[in-house]
């Protein structure tokens, strides 16, 4: 069994018991649950392009950073203009919270993607009433049925759907569904190894209808200019920024580096 079949099996048992605890029907009594999203792929056609990520530890890296909190972060991030911001809220595998999601969305105006391993539209109830603005699918782990009822239920909800595939064959059964963008995982979810000619390779076959997200692997500008000669619009940083003692800051100066290439 590798990584991602464990995550995926231990997420079953963790929305079940949740289920059993609190129901959907309370989650849409949520004050979030009746905000209006912000869109994020509207964002990214117009800002920096940078979605930054508030990650804690992952099962490739252990821990990234455990000292900072994520109103602080968020903050940061804000203040360097990036275009969205990733909250990762799986607990066991990397550290995250439904509660970050929630200290995020109380201290930015700008959209935040629910980064997790969506299985079930009872996950969609609770981006949306914890402040989400958009929600992550990973092709790898659902059909193409359940890509195309967790999308419409999280359109029905005024987010924002971001596909991630790994290869062509994901990328084929994405096609019809209801997403405004497609991220393209530099990182091999089975052997954790990272290469940014993934997202090169398999550009020209995303359909212009989707915005183009590059996730993993980006540590430089100069690998965003690079990537932006093959259309991609999303840049989906977490390592780079999460690993300094500053994230804010270090996205301040990416982002302006940035600015000076363009």
């Amino acid at each position: 069994m590798n990584i991602l079949d464990k995550i995926i099996a231990d997420k079953f048992r963790e929305v079940e018991l949740k289920k059993s605890l609190i129901p959907a029907s309370q989650l849409q009594n949520s004050v979030l649950y009746k905000r209006k999203c912000i869109s994020l792929a509207e964002n990214l056609k117009k800002g920096s392009g940078i979605i930054a990520e508030h990650k804690r530890r992952s099962p490739s890296k252990s821990v990234i950073n455990q000292d900072l909190n994520v109103q602080d972060v968020a903050a940061g991030y804000e203040k360097a203009e990036v275009s969205g911001i990733s909250v990762l809220t799986d607990g066991k595998y990397f550290g995250g919270s439904l509660e970050d999601l929630l200290y995020a969305r109380a201290s930015v105006n700008i959209p935040i993607l629910r980064k997790e391993f969506m299985i079930d539209e009872y996950q969609v109830t609770e981006a949306k009433a914890y402040g989400a603005d958009a929600i992550l699918l990973i092709a790898a782990v659902l059909t193409e049925k359940q890509l195309i009822y967790l999308a419409n239920s999280a359109k029905n909800l005024g987010m924002d759907v971001l596909l991630e595939i790994h290869n062509e064959e994901e990328l084929q059964k994405s096609l019809r569904v209801n997403a405004d963008m497609i991220g393209v995982n530099n990182r091999n979810l089975k052997t954790f190894e990272v290469s940014i000619d993934n997202s090169k390779k398999l550009a020209e076959l995303i359909p212009s209808n989707f915005i183009k997200v590059s996730e993993s692997g980006i540590s430089n500008t100069g690998a965003i200019a690079d990537l932006k000669k093959y259309g991609y619009q999303g840049f989906l940083i977490g390592e780079n920024f999460m690993k300094t003692s500053n994230p804010g800051a270090a996205a301040q100066d990416f982002i302006k580096e940035l600015k000076s290439l363009a």
